[in-house]
């Protein structure tokens, strides 16, 4: 049987995919990968691999070994991390997706690469944005972001390589702690809430950006995977989005749960900036008629869970 092979497993998107993905196909289905070990309380039923996807061999030989179908690629570096390291973030994000999409040529696997609003600039149309439309990004990260979407559709119409992927807005998730992400504000401040009843942003409180809470981004990443490819007319990269709001609106909509918690602004001018030349909003009519996409979570149903999951982990940890 082929198996689901998940590299950079131990990130944001990575922890909670896994186990998504585990859940639908079963743990013996799923092979995660970092370069990182695995943190103590790991789930041990999940087979690892210690993997450096910029090294070809370690990929091939775990896709051979473990007859492995297909690769989810999440190892890469997120938008700010990327600014401060932008050499850096080229090895990461660009060497290693071309040594997956060697690998999966060679061995016949389905890739799935997770693109990102920051694919988009500041030509880009803001609100609406198209699912076909200028693609100019100003961060290292949506270079590498625009490069790999066109990688993709390369190795597809070269090589028959099964490449799909989405745009993914801001990811909201409970389970792993912030990756260096321009939309992080968006995670830290449920933490911060919960435990200190105050936070500093820094975004602008009117900074209105797409957003999606985790369970509907992993959901997503799989419908797509499973989806006639015959039906899919883009397949590099879908636009995706749930959730649209600013600070001061996840704000409000947190003091529903805990009414005496403040917010204050402290902006970050390289995080602020590449905010700005990502869109306001993005038009997913494309994914929703391909393959049925639609999200589940609502923002105050996302409020309302995330406020639970980290209050009770706060209270396990106290």
């Amino acid at each position: 049987m082929h198996k689901i092979l998940v590299t950079g497993a131990l990130g944001q998107i990575g922890c909670e995919l896994v186990s998504a993905l585990a859940q639908t196909y079963g743990t013996q289905a799923v092979v995660a990968s970092d370069v990182r070990a695995p943190p103590p309380g790991a789930d041990r039923e999940i087979r690892y691999e210690n993997v450096d996807c910029t090294k070809l061999q370690q990929l091939q030989d775990v896709v051979r070994r473990h007859n492995i179908g297909t690769i989810y690629h999440l190892a890469a570096l997120l938008s700010a991390v990327a600014e401060e390291k932008p050499q850096v973030a080229w090895k990461v994000n660009m060497a290693s997706l071309f040594n997956v999409l060697e690998a999966a040529r060679e061995h016949g696997c389905a890739v799935f690469f997770p693109s990102s609003i920051g694919a988009f600039g500041p030509t880009t149309p803001t609100d609406a944005t198209p699912q076909v439309t200028i693609q100019r990004p100003t961060t290292m990260y949506g270079v590498t972001k625009v490069s790999g979407e066109m990688l993709c559709d390369y190795y597809h119409a070269r090589f028959a390589v099964d490449t799909r992927g989405l745009r993914l807005p801001g990811l909201i998730s409970h389970s792993a702690p912030p990756g260096g992400g321009t939309t992080d504000y968006a995670v830290e401040i449920f933490h911060h809430a919960v435990r200190y009843g105050r936070y500093s942003c820094f975004l602008k409180p009117d900074t209105r950006l797409d957003m999606m809470y985790m369970p509907d981004a992993t959901r997503a990443m799989i419908e797509l995977m499973k989806a006639d490819g015959s039906q899919l007319k883009h397949r590099n990269a879908f636009n995706v989005t749930a959730l649209n709001f600013t600070p001061e609106e996840l704000a409000v909509e947190i003091r529903k749960h805990i009414p005496d918690f403040t917010i204050s602004y402290e902006t970050d001018p390289v995080r602020q900036a590449i905010a700005e030349s990502w869109p306001r909003s993005l038009d997913d009519t494309a994914a929703r008629s391909e393959w049925d996409w639609a999200p589940e979570y609502a923002l105050g149903s996302m409020v309302t869970d995330m406020i639970t999951h980290i209050t009770e982990k706060a209270q396990r940890a106290s």
